[in-house]
């Protein structure tokens, strides 16, 4: 007979990559997100018979109501990717929101501004877009969804009306004395709604938001007029948000400020459907948004990194860590130089075999590189615009890893529709809060370059240069998973290194989120004042120590912070079996849930 210690089951003994959290299945419907209350709102949409569209729909809303120190409101933005089972399609979905009709180079050069404005301070008014979330969710719904947009606006209402216990997070992002700053520059900004009684309600307390219930009733009500008709309910809503009396606030309060953004900007708005960028990676197909994002970063850097043996370096070592910062500083700098809302974009040529192995060979194994490395000549595209300078690096260090980073969900139903949607806009700090709706309006305009012919210059209707960002996962034709993190500049990093970590190393979806990560500082941060940082890598506190050494004698000056990329979720679903599983990020209050 075997004694008892020969019987003991495997999971006493040591794990690669353990978990805090359990990777969360189920064959019904899985969705993660940034509160377990947001992916509960999703979830009652699957659960009552809805697709993933519906879910996401719901979730969005609803996050708008439990995150909104998330840097996200609803009158914001969203980006997404999503997979159709029944059409056999994969799309990308912009509800980012354009410049007003106002906003031109001109406007801001005869104020003299080199770039344009935001928060914190007086001028945030002044980088305001058109919403595009809410048309980003209701074309969501026409196209793709099957509830009606009373059910979908339902746990959202519910959350802002009868309210939910104040967590933690949420909690500590009030402490930041930026906000209430801000809200004192533009009073009363959401000083009574955050601060009864001149303080942050305690965690646990019961926390409503009424001027955004009446905001969302109005929708609701706008849902109804459509009755039993579920697309004439859309059309209703989307009239009352973009032309009715919802808009015409929106616009006041602007003009109120002195901002740009009118109602004839919201009339026009509609948010758009496009195909996706596609990238072969490790025997895989990685698809995501164009170059009006930040996404081809990832898609670049993959195809730099095909010519290292990644594996063979091991998971997140000196030189691992090392060669996908290098890698990141070459597409950062394109994206600097080529990225924008234009036609112009070379994105073949910047995505050609040739092209990045030959980028490739600047990347050198015993020495970083110290400065931004210009971008790469790509010889058949229009040379109008130079390279922008790097401005000073005594801009804010702190600045490229905010806490305050915004949210993502993703959810996949049983049929295999799949969506993972990066909502954001209107971070507290740097935006305006509107008390007569109960949020604040994105300042994404920031994001937009005044140099003329540049391929991200500002111009009336014109989408800024996003940083946000989502990644479908494809093997063999056939979907299989998707990957989003929040973070600003840290998204793509963040995502480069979650995909890294499936395809290169096998993780599965939460020891993907898990993983420690990095990101380099040596870029332009899209986010005003554009904060450069050369030379710097930031690391997680799992960085080992002998791992930061190496690091630096290789000439990278290391700076270990909280996070690179916060709210991480990682869904994936296999082909044969159907199973449907899903990581989410403990940096955050992220959940995931199955059935």
């Amino acid at each position: 007979m075997r004694n008892e210690t020969e019987q003991q089951p495997d999971e006493h003994h040591t794990v690669d990559w353990a978990t805090t959290r359990p990777v969360v299945s189920g064959s019904g419907g899985v969705i993660s997100s940034g509160h377990p209350l947001v992916s509960m709102a999703g979830m009652r949409m699957l659960l009552s018979g809805g697709n993933a569209f519906d879910a996401a729909a719901a979730a969005g809303l609803a996050a708008a109501v439990i995150e909104p120190t998330a840097s996200y409101s609803l009158c914001s933005e969203c980006v997404a990717i999503l997979h159709d089972a029944k059409g056999h399609q994969t799309l990308v979905l912009s509800g980012q929101g354009p410049a007003p009709a106002l906003a031109t180079i001109a406007t801001f050069a005869k104020d003299g501004f080199p770039r344009i404005p935001t928060g914190p301070g007086p001028n945030a008014h002044l980088s305001f877009t058109v919403p595009g979330a809410v048309g980003a969710y209701l074309k969501l719904l026409e196209t793709f969804g099957t509830r009606t947009i009373v059910e979908v606006l339902a746990p959202a209402l519910e959350y802002a009306e009868e309210g939910f216990p104040m967590y933690e997070y949420m909690h500590r992002m009030l402490s930041h004395r930026e906000t209430r700053s801000q809200f004192a520059l533009y009073p009363p900004g959401g000083e009574a709604v955050f601060y009864p009684a001149g303080r942050a309600p305690r965690v646990g307390e019961q926390f409503r938001q009424p001027a955004l219930a009446a905001t969302l009733k109005k929708l609701v009500a706008a849902g109804a007029q459509g009755g039993a008709d579920r697309l004439a309910g859309i059309s209703a809503v989307r009239e009352r948000f973009y032309r009715g009396d919802i808009a015409v606030t929106i616009s006041a309060f602007s003009e109120k400020w002195g901002g740009l953004l009118r109602a004839g900007d919201l009339a026009d708005y509609r948010a758009q459907v496009e195909p996706p960028l596609a990238m072969a990676f490790a025997g895989h197909e990685i698809l995501g948004q164009y170059a009006w994002t930040q996404a081809p970063v990832v898609m670049q850097a993959l195809g730099l990194l095909q010519t290292f043996d990644l594996k063979a370096m091991g998971h997140n070592s000196g030189r691992y860590v090392h060669t996908v910062a290098e890698a990141l500083k070459l597409a950062f700098a394109d994206r600097e130089r080529y990225y924008g809302d234009s036609r112009e974009v070379p994105i073949a040529e910047l995505l050609s075999p040739a092209y990045l192995r030959e980028r490739a060979a600047l990347i050198r194994a015993d020495r970083a590189m110290q400065e931004a490395p210009p971008p790469g000549d790509v010889r058949h595209t229009r040379q109008s615009a130079a390279a922008p300078s790097p401005p000073s690096s005594a801009a804010n260090p702190s600045a490229a890893h905010a806490e305050d980073g915004t949210t993502h969900i993703a959810c996949i139903d049983r049929e295999g529709n799949m969506i993972a949607l990066t909502p954001s806009g209107g971070v507290f700090r740097k935006s305006v809060f509107s008390p007569e709706l109960g949020c604040t309006l994105s300042t994404r305009s920031e994001m937009f370059s005044l140099e003329e012919g540049h391929p991200n210059a500002l111009a009336p209707g014109k989408r800024p240069r996003t940083t946000l960002i989502s990644y479908l996962i494809c093997e063999g034709g056939r979907p299989i998973a998707t990957v989003g993190c929040p973070g600003g500049d840290d998204q793509g990093q963040a995502n480069l290194q979650m995909i890294l970590n499936m395809l290169v190393f096998g993780m599965n979806p939460q020891q993907a989120v898990e993983a420690p990560r990095f990101a380099t500082e040596t870029l332009i941060d899209s986010f005003w004042p554009h904060s450069y940082r050369p030379g710097v890598l930031s690391v997680e506190p799992g960085i080992s120590e002998p791992v930061r050494d190496e690091l630096r004698a290789l000439g990278h000056t290391i700076e270990v912070v909280g996070a690179c990329g916060i709210g991480a979720v990682v869904t994936r679903r296999d082909p044969d079996m159907g199973t449907l599983s899903a990581g989410a990020d403990p940096r955050r209050p992220t959940y995931a849930l199955a059935f």
